[in-house]
């Protein structure tokens, strides 16, 4: 009886595997890079409007303005929060280096205690200024790690009537586990885009976390983008509308925008 029960699982595994096989499936590897590469332009300027809501359906908006700048392969990016007067002055700067051996720099500017906090490895995990995305979300800008997590794709399926590479990443060790906050992200790859269209995140015991969802991508300035990103969080009910708004890939960036001067004073 044992034998046959083996014997019908190794089948169905069998099965799958040919599956995936006919499908012609690109590579974790060859899926993870091109998501990476993906053009995203020199540098960008945009107005990003958050809608935060709770659980009961209780309602606040925020707006900011972000600024982002490639350096070869270094990226920078700044968030300077705009309004509500009771979070207006705050910033965000990240500089994401190309080497994975040099841990990325992530300062949070907060006007009403006067003081910038340094955001460590040991915090990327942490959710970011009461939204439902973490700062190492934030930081990727929808991009998969080629460094945080092992991947496996495990076949398509169609989101918004896209068809999507359907991809698992699972952090490569427990302390990277800890700090992201995930012990899986299953991700829908846009399969001409190169973009998440959708993904799942399970919390470190196993447990559906929350759901990314992402809206209305167009092309601008010849770019593809997204106009809207959807976070619900199936633990607290809690959910993040992030809207995107006079989108500009064209008008140059300054450099002392991405200075801890400049996260302080505004530009």
């Amino acid at each position: 009886m044992k034998s046959k029960r083996l014997i019908k699982l190794f089948s169905i595994g069998f099965l799958f595997s040919l599956n995936i096989f006919a499908q012609n499936l690109p590579s974790a590897k060859e899926i993870v890079k091109k998501t990476i590469d993906r053009d995203e332009g020199e540098h960008i300027t945009q107005t990003i409007t958050l809608e935060l809501i709770d659980r009961q359906g209780k309602s606040r908006e925020q707006v900011t303005k972000s600024y982002r700048k490639y350096y070869g392969e270094e990226k920078r990016q700044v968030i300077f929060y705009q309004s509500p007067a009771n979070v207006k002055g705050t910033g965000f700067l990240t500089f994401d280096y190309p080497d994975p051996d040099k841990e990325d720099d992530q300062w949070l500017y907060l006007p009403a205690l006067r003081k910038t906090r340094r955001i460590s490895a040991s915090d990327k995990g942490d959710y970011f200024l009461g939204t439902d995305l973490t700062y190492e979300d934030i930081k990727r800008e929808g991009k998969l790690s080629n460094t945080d997590y092992n991947y496996k794709v495990t076949g398509t399926e169609e989101v918004d009537g896209k068809k999507c590479f359907v991809i698992e990443g699972i952090p490569v060790n427990d302390k990277l586990k800890s700090e992201l906050g995930y012990s899986k992200v299953k991700s829908w790859i846009d399969a001409e885009l190169w973009m998440v269209r959708k993904a799942d995140y399970l919390d470190v015991s196993g447990n559906h976390l929350k759901t990314l969802e992402v809206k209305d991508i167009k092309q601008i300035d010849g770019i593809w983008t997204a106009q809207i990103i959807h976070v619900v969080n199936h633990k607290t009910g809690h959910q993040t509308w992030f809207k995107f708004s006079d989108i500009n890939y064209k008008s140059p960036v300054e450099d002392y925008f991405f200075t801890e001067e400049s996260l302080v004073n505004g530009i």
